[in-house]
């Protein structure tokens, strides 16, 4: 990884002696002893303040530690401080994942969504830091504007970067910040041990295809770019089923006829849910691997009657965090080591 944290603990102490000469008469001597007294008192250490300078996408930042007053906004931390038992005065309430959402029912402040967030509320939650990132990126800058001298962090995963090394270098930040390096580095060590799984299952002659199921509709999610699942690709050293010319890492995924699908006779299909996450409770509502699995056009694809088609979480569209890859990756190589 290219960022670089580092952690310097300055501690002051303040110490006062006060010195005062011997009173040859009982009353001096009772006055100097409650002088001395009173010395001792003013000369208790101050308590240690951390510090902590850590580079985000933005640049360096300093954290006072510990932090006490966090507001999140990123999806990817949601689930991670939840496990740490970390609790936080504001988020977009309404963008928490819904497996979540009780754990969070008690934060004071509600920035509502990404489109039309609340920043107004979130100066009026005084948080001491923000760890922003995945759909309010686009707000950092008037986060920052609003929240003069409080550091807002943002370790999105950055494109132009190999993405588990990003995913870690996302959970190392957060143990630094909230201070459970111990623990972020449990949680990379599940992630590694569930990639080498998924790598030592996955048989490279089976071909591979992903999709984003959303509103009815069957969507594309093209390998190494694509949405949740395009990453793994190159991860494991899957075999695309098919690549299409100008795919996007599209949030509905990229639109494909279920007939290319059918054509492209994937040995594995890999779905993810979005409806799963924000859509679940609304009528009409049609589970992702049902839509794929009932598909008329899909009845002779090998995945689909071999019974190879794996559903991600379906609260992943909204949480994405290391956690999420680490059951999905586990997940596949249960799948894949069952089908040998």
């Amino acid at each position: 990884m290219v960022h670089k944290i580092r952690r310097s603990l300055i501690a002051s102490v303040a110490a006062a002696a006060l010195l005062l000469s011997a009173c040859s008469n009982s009353e001096g001597e009772g006055t100097s002893s409650s002088a001395s007294s009173a010395a001792a008192g003013d000369s208790t250490a101050t308590a240690a303040a951390g510090e902590l300078k850590i580079e985000d996408n933005f640049g360096e930042k300093t954290v006072t530690l510990p932090v006490e007053r966090a507001a999140v906004t990123d999806n990817r931390a949601f689930e991670i401080l939840s496990d740490w038992d970390v609790n936080i005065v504001a988020a977009p309430k309404k963008i928490i994942p819904a497996s979540l959402r009780d754990r969070y029912a008690d934060v004071e402040v509600d920035l509502g969504n990404h489109r039309e967030p609340d920043l107004e509320a979130l100066v009026a939650a005084d948080p001491d830091l923000v760890w922003n990132g995945q759909r309010f990126e686009q707000h950092q800058e008037d986060i920052e504007k609003l929240l003069d001298g409080v550091p807002v962090l943002d370790f999105e995963p950055r494109d132009d970067k190999d993405f588990s090394s990003e995913l870690k270098r996302h959970a190392t930040a957060l143990g630094e910040v909230f201070e459970h390096e111990a623990d972020a580095e449990a949680l990379i060590a599940d992630f590694d041990a569930a990639v080498e799984r998924a790598k030592k299952a996955y048989d490279p002659s089976k071909k591979v295809m992903a999709v984003n199921t959303s509103g009815g509709e069957i969507g594309y999610i093209a390998p190494g770019i694509g949405r949740t699942y395009g990453p793994l690709f190159d991860l494991i050293g899957m075999t695309p089923a098919l690549e299409v010319a100008n795919s996007s890492e599209d949030h509905e995924g990229d639109d494909i006829s279920v007939e290319a699908i059918a054509e492209s006779n994937p040995d594995w299909l890999l779905v993810m849910d979005r409806d799963g996450a924000v859509a679940s409770e609304e009528d009409g509502y049609t589970p992702g691997g049902a839509l794929v699995k009932n598909n008329a056009a899909l009845q002779n694809v090998t995945a689909v009657k071999e019974g190879q088609v794996y559903v991600a979480p379906a609260d992943t569209y909204t949480n994405e965090s290391i956690i999420t890859y680490t059951e999905i990756l586990n997940a596949m190589a249960d799948a894949f080591e069952a089908q040998k």
